[in-house]
């Protein structure tokens, strides 16, 4: 059984573990530094664990009233197809109940996983600044 919880002080290690488990971890830092501030500065972070086993993260900031934009949302391949991110995804918005909009980026391999899940896709996303650091 999978239990979905906010851990607001999930540990960089543990989300590295599962970034990579999830193959999100070729799309994000790998410097420990870097991930526990990704971590500290995110107002939601809802995990999902099997056994106690960490194998999916939803990572969010928000307005708390407007806006919410998930930057994370990673499932260990081991686990994957069987309603964990949906889940998770779900999760996250009713831990903010008052925000209008919840919206996220896809990487491109995961395009299928929102199209499937009936996600409405948004044409109008654009990147406004991205740094090599």
């Amino acid at each position: 059984m999978i239990a979905f919880s906010q851990e607001p002080d999930l540990s960089g290690d543990a989300f590295a573990a599962v970034l990579a488990a999830s193959g999100l971890a070729e799309r994000r830092p790998t410097d420990p530094a870097r991930l526990e501030a990704m971590l500290r500065n995110a107002q939601i972070i809802v995990t999902a664990r099997e056994d106690g086993l960490l194998v999916g993260v939803a990572r969010s900031i928000t307005d708390w009233a407007y806006c919410l934009y998930c930057s994370d949302l990673c499932v260990a391949a081991s686990h994957q197809g069987r309603g964990i991110g949906k889940a998770l995804l779900a999760q996250t918005t009713q831990a903010a109940p008052k925000v209008r909009n919840c919206l996220l980026l896809s990487a491109p391999g995961a395009v299928g996983f929102y199209e499937a899940a009936g996600y409405p896709r948004h044409g109008g996303a654009f990147v406004f600044a991205q740094r090599d650091q």
